[in-house]
């Protein structure tokens, strides 16, 4: 599956670039929709964001890997950490796996 990015066709760069990986259907209050990333991720001055698009539950990120994950802040959808050493990768790449599989109960 190719890539979702936020980089603009034009040459000035974005101010908070990411990029994602799988489709998941936004719909909106308005019940318009449109396809998004499922995994995504972005890189900005005070760190690193994974989003985990898709979840039913919007504890289940923090219930299941805030204990365990390291120095993180963790909300409905999205594990911000300052860089990779200060968090348990394997418990971020866990929560990862999760969100790309098609079944999102926790």
């Amino acid at each position: 599956m190719a890539p979702f990015s936020s980089k603009p066709k034009t040459s000035a760069s974005p101010a908070n670039p990411n990029i994602g990986y799988g489709v998941y259907t936004i719909t909106y209050a308005d019940r318009s929709a449109r396809e998004f990333y499922r995994i995504g991720l972005s890189a900005n001055t005070t760190g690193i964001s994974v989003y985990v698009l898709g979840l039913e539950d919007k504890t289940y990120l923090a219930r299941t890997y805030g204990a365990s994950i390291g120095r993180a802040s963790i909300t409905g959808y999205c594990i911000k950490f300052t860089r990779l050493s200060v968090i348990d990768t394997d418990v971020l790449l866990a929560a990862i796996r999760h969100g790309m599989t098609s079944n999102h109960s926790a």
